[in-house]
């Protein structure tokens, strides 16, 4: 059992319900949009439920810290978690992305109690918060729940490593399409509610560069801006200019996140 696990012997065959537990008719109307929890057995899911609380969260709201325990785990529904790691001089690097294909927090079912990196929200908007040892306990406990939590983690792995190899090999332009793209994957419409500066700070660059990508991409017709928002408005001209790397973790987390496993 990891060390978040439940131990008490009643809760390992059946941990208590919350006090306060959310309410179950809207967890029924969301859950489906994200691919981890739909991917997940009907007892596994029966058991957990109960304890999903469903929340509506602002850009740069922090999940968790680096190095500082983990106490709960998230589920993206129409939201982005950024994982970032932190500089000692305050600068920040995206490793990786989290939207509805997955979840923040898995580092709490991996036998840590903290996070290299941090999770940040990126895009605002609903998720699901889950105690972490609830799904420790799942982890332990269902070979099924265990399966599909480490397909979901390799597909993570898949990203801080392309992510790294992308940024020390790649253009600015190639970084800043994969970026956009990445995005625009994991929320519905073609809005990014995002500036040039945050872009700079997630792919670690200046941001006078990527003012002149998006530039670029603009006079290309890949894409058109005002204050705060870039649009996608022709989806191939980003897809000509970005790297392989985007088309690795993107099939990646296509194939190791199935449909529910019965």
């Amino acid at each position: 059992m990891s060390a978040l696990a439940l131990t008490n012997e009643r809760e390992q065959r059946n941990y208590p319900l919350p006090v306060h537990a959310p309410s179950l008719v809207s967890i029924a109307h969301t859950w489906k949009h994200n691919h981890v929890l739909k991917a997940l057995p009907v007892d596994v899911w029966e058991r957990i439920s109960p304890h999903l609380e469903l929340i509506e969260l602002p850009q740069g709201t922090v999940l968790y810290e680096a190095n500082a325990p983990i106490k709960y785990v998230y589920f993206p529904v129409n939201s982005i978690v950024s994982l970032l790691y932190m500089m000692e001089n305050g600068d920040t690097a995206q490793t990786a992305m989290v939207g509805f294909e997955g979840m923040a927090g898995v580092w709490a079912f991996m036998g840590c109690q903290t996070s290299p990196s941090c999770a940040v929200m990126q895009i605002s908007g609903l998720v699901f918060k889950l105690r972490a040892s609830v799904l420790a306990y799942e982890f332990d406990h269902s070979p099924q729940a265990t399966q599909i939590l480490l397909r979901y983690t390799q597909t993570l792995f898949t990203q801080f490593a392309q992510t790294a190899v992308c940024n020390r090999y790649h253009s600015i332009k190639e970084q800043v399409c994969r970026w956009l793209l990445t995005t625009l994957d994991r929320q519905p419409g073609n809005n990014l509610f995002v500036t040039h500066e945050l872009i700079a700070r997630m792919i670690g660059v200046r941001r006078e560069g990527v003012t002149e990508c998006i530039g670029d991409l603009q006079r290309l017709g890949g894409i058109s801006c005002s204050r705060g928002r870039i649009v996608v408005t022709d989806r191939p001209t980003l897809e000509r200019h970005v790297c392989t790397c985007y088309a690795a973790v993107k099939d990646q987390t296509e194939h190791l996140v199935p449909a529910r496993m019965n």
